[in-house]
């Protein structure tokens, strides 16, 4: 059972979710072929199924959207809300499901130029977005549930179609792509099909539970320069051209900046540890993979 299945991540972990051989029903807005919605989750309780994923969320850097007090609301209730709607559906059900797996994000640790951040480090407590993570990562806990409980904490996801590169394809195109800011902020990246790949293998690994960074291996050497570099370099173009500071702040709010003008070095420690294999642990293949 998969909420924001139809969304830029959800779309991959489908895809890869059936090719293994798993029945994906989505969670949306309307009922229908393979899918439920919120109303009947919460009316009718859960069905019967072995894991459930939430993806939900309302993309918080959508440039079209000012940064108010009424979408700080839908960043919020789109993922809180529904990720409480799931948990109280599993701690209801009577059949309850092997696996409940979230995804939420590295916000939760404090920017930092030279701080690494594995699992264990603490965050969540020192602005909107580290509180954001905190409260959903709180709507997912169900004391006392047999089920298995699985964090993944992703960093910006790099994919076809959606995400971080659609916004920055166009100018980076054009020759007029460049580093946010001063460039030096670190830049925890991922790419979707490493993404989907660890929360498939959070669903099929009995012994995986508790966080899991959704971070590459090499995502803690990754500067905004170094990426804005390697993604000018696989579409052939120069990154000669810096985006101010200010520019950022001007269209998107200085509380929404702080994700693009900061960052953090995310280690993904309990992610190999638990036997994952990355895909794309390298920027420049990730890259050339999402431009190709």
């Amino acid at each position: 059972l998969l909420g924001g299945g139809t969304g830029f991540v959800g779309r991959t972990l489908t895809q890869l979710l059936r090719s293994r051989g798993h029945e994906v029903t989505h969670i949306s807005r309307e009922g229908g072929k393979d899918r439920i919605s919120w109303g009947e989750l919460s009316h009718s309780g859960l069905p019967l199924c072995d894991a459930v994923v939430n993806l939900a969320g309302e993309n918080v850097l959508n440039p079209f959207r000012r940064w108010s007090d009424a979408f700080c609301r839908e960043v919020i209730n789109s993922r809180v809300e529904t990720t409480r709607t799931l948990a109280k559906a599993i701690a209801n059900a009577e059949e309850p499901p092997h696996a409940w797996v979230l995804v939420t994000g590295v916000g939760y640790y404090r920017p930092s130029p030279t701080a690494e951040y594995t699992e264990d480090s603490h965050g969540g407590d020192f602005d909107f977005f580290s509180r954001l993570v905190s409260a959903w990562e709180a709507a997912a806990l169900i004391p006392g549930s047999p089920t298995r409980g699985v964090v993944v904490r992703s960093g910006v996801v790099l994919g076809k179609g959606g995400g971080a590169i659609s916004q920055m394809l166009l100018p980076f195109r054009l020759g007029l792509g460049g580093p946010l800011g001063s460039g030096l902020q670190p830049f925890p990246w991922i790419h979707i099909q490493d993404l989907a790949g660890i929360v498939c293998h959070a669903l099929e690994t009995e012994s995986v539970q508790g966080v899991l960074n959704g971070v590459s291996p090499s995502s803690p050497m990754t500067s905004n320069a170094t990426f804005a570099q390697e993604f000018a370099a696989a579409l052939g173009r120069p990154a000669l051209l810096p985006v101010p500071a200010w520019a950022v702040r001007a269209v998107f709010g200085s509380e929404r900046a702080v994700m693009l003008l900061e960052g953090q070095k995310v280690v993904p420690k309990h992610t190999l540890e638990s036997g994952y294999q990355f895909i794309f642990p390298d920027l420049s293949a990730a890259l050339r993979d999402v431009v190709a």
